[in-house]
């Protein structure tokens, strides 16, 4: 037997290949040079029904535009919550992943605002 001299590989290359990006720059993807985003650990599982896990960090955009159905970042009494902004009864209102939470009125009077829109996750490896 001689020696392997790495030259002589067997095999075929990866059709893959030809399609490998180079590194990406999440900063730029996420568009985290703007003033109005930023990373957001979250703690908690109220939204593991919409993929959302514990440890996930949100992207929060403090100048988004206010849509129903889309997650948000909220201050009710002082407490950042996640909850999912609902138009209704003439208002938006904060919904809870928890099923056992009742809906929220949004309203600076009662100390309830939003405070940015979820405009992406990442996930870190585990």
């Amino acid at each position: 037997m001689g020696d392997y001299k790495g030259d002589r590989t067997t095999g075929f290359a990866s059709p893959s290949a030809d399609a490998v990006e180079g590194p990406i720059d999440l900063t730029e993807v996420l568009d985290l040079r703007r003033p109005n985003r930023y990373p957001v650990r979250l703690r908690g599982t109220t939204f593991v029904s919409r993929g959302i896990l514990d440890g996930d960090i949100l992207i929060a955009d403090t100048a988004g535009q206010q849509i129903s159905g889309q997650l948000v970042i909220a201050s009710v009494s002082g407490v950042f919550v996640l909850a999912e902004l609902q138009a209704r009864k003439g208002g938006w209102w904060l919904v809870s992943g928890d099923e056992g939470r009742a809906p929220v009125r949004v309203d600076p009077m009662l100390d309830v605002e939003i405070w940015a829109n979820v405009s992406g996750v990442v996930r870190e490896k585990p």
